[in-house]
């Protein structure tokens, strides 16, 4: 691996650091292990290309959730994010991760995968 690479890889942790400390307003777990992240590029130290999804294509925040992560990223790590909303594939949660899973439960008291994949189920029988 080159020194490019092991400087994007370790940038790159920097900032999955960073976007855990973005909440999803009205969920309250982080984009990250909530799973709102599909892809982080690392363009060079000062700039990332960010692709998201959103729980809903109706989602009311979907201009304020990008905002708060370009603001986070640039105080935090003075890099510049370009972030893409993406519909395709749609979010489920079935890309949370198992962090972003513990937390849902915990918060809300039920596995929300486990459920999703329940009523999934029963809608292919």
């Amino acid at each position: 691996m080159s020194s490019g690479d092991e400087f994007k890889n370790e940038l790159k942790k920097k900032i999955i650091e960073v976007l855990e400390t973005v909440m999803d307003p009205e969920i309250g777990i982080d984009v990250y292990n909530l799973g709102l992240i599909y892809d982080i590029q690392v363009i060079d130290d000062k700039n990332v290309k960010i692709s998201m999804g959103l729980t809903t294509m109706f989602c009311p925040l979907a201009t304020t959730i990008p905002l708060m992560i370009i603001d986070q990223l640039k105080e935090k790590l003075n890099i510049n994010a370009d972030i893409d909303i993406v519909y395709d594939p749609p979010w489920t949660p079935l890309r949370m991760t198992e962090k972003g899973r513990a937390l849902f439960k915990e918060k809300f008291g039920y596995d929300v995968v486990r459920m999703y994949e329940q009523s999934t189920q029963v809608d292919k029988e």
